[in-house]
């Protein structure tokens, strides 16, 4: 048995497919396909159930996969632990960020963090939240830049900053000229959110009750356009094909002076998310998550609350 086969069958696992999680782990099929048989005669097991267009889990492969993960998450601090003893500063830290925050921190990020600890370089990867909590589970990741709620995963996580919503119009529709707008006058607006998938859709219908009954509804439905990015929505409204909410790092510092854009702040109570540094428990260089949360903290995102008093790791 090698951490390579213990790596195939995780990745076959998640994958549900023989062709793509060779792909994930930069073999060919036969190589892994070849792999996992020789580790199932030596367990006396089946771990999949082949021959379907998805490859289905064994309940006892469940359970060897679960301890898959373990091990492989183990054996990833073996040589984080001795890097550790030298400077826990040094080396690369792999570190994953959702998309709805990725575009808008990470340019202010990088600069501050490489001013700070050059000799800890970010090795950057965006994803969905699902993916990043999965990544960082199996030790392929370090930490994530993640919003509020995740799913349970066992996680470390300190808190960074809240971060409201406002909404985004174009800037000749009948809501542009006011100056706030309450959640109840989205309901009977064509609504551009992102697609299943994105955290960030499931925090705006959280987070805006109104919204959320209105997208329930069937004709809600059809009047919805689900879009794959933000930057995609952004530019939907800007065509004035509805409205959108967006996280307020998403705005622009400047918006220029011909913009086809509005955006206004919510009345009374303002929707927000809250962002959060994650990490495995068993991650043994703490002196490089508190050096990254220290670098989030001295970026200048313009209209979020940093959560420098809230501090001390949390764990879920």
């Amino acid at each position: 048995m090698t951490l390579t086969e213990l790596k195939y069958i995780v990745a076959v696992a998640r994958e549900r497919h023989f062709g793509r999680a060779a792909e994930a782990c930069f073999v060919s099929q036969p190589t892994l396909s070849v792999a996992i048989r020789k580790l199932e005669d030596e367990l006396g097991v089946t771990l999949f159930e082949r021959g379907g267009a998805e490859v289905g889990v064994t309940p006892i492969g469940q359970r060897i996969v679960a301890q898959a993960q373990k091990v492989l998450e183990e054996s990833a601090s073996i040589k984080e632990i001795a890097r550790q003893g030298h400077d826990p500063l040094a080396g690369p830290l792999r570190v994953g960020v959702i998309h709805t925050i990725g575009p808008y921190l990470l340019p202010k990020l990088v600069p501050v963090q490489i001013g700070r600890t050059p000799q800890m370089p970010l090795l950057l990867q965006e994803n969905f939240t699902v993916r990043l909590v999965e990544l960082l589970r199996q030790g392929e990741i370090d930490c994530a830049i993640m919003a509020l709620p995740l799913p349970e995963a066992g996680l470390v996580m300190q808190p960074l900053y809240d971060e409201p919503f406002i909404v985004a119009v174009p800037n000749d529709h009948e809501l542009a000229q006011r100056k706030s707008i309450d959640a109840q006058d989205l309901k009977q607006q064509t609504m551009l959110l992102l697609g299943s998938g994105h955290c960030f859709r499931d925090q705006v219908l959280e987070v805006c009750p109104e919204l959320s009954r209105f997208s329930a509804a069937s004709d809600g439905i059809q009047r919805t356009f689900e879009g794959s990015s933000l930057e995609t929505i952004r530019h939907m409204v800007a065509a004035g094909i509805g409205v959108t909410v967006l996280p307020i790092t998403a705005v622009p510092e400047h918006p220029p002076s011909n913009s086809l854009l509005r955006y206004l702040p919510f009345d009374g109570h303002v929707p927000e998310r809250r962002v959060v540094l994650a990490w495995r428990r068993s991650f043994p260089r703490l002196a490089a998550i508190e050096a990254l949360a220290q670098a989030v903290y001295e970026c200048e995102l313009p209209g979020v609350k940093m959560l420098t008093d809230e501090a001390a790791a949390i764990q879920d």
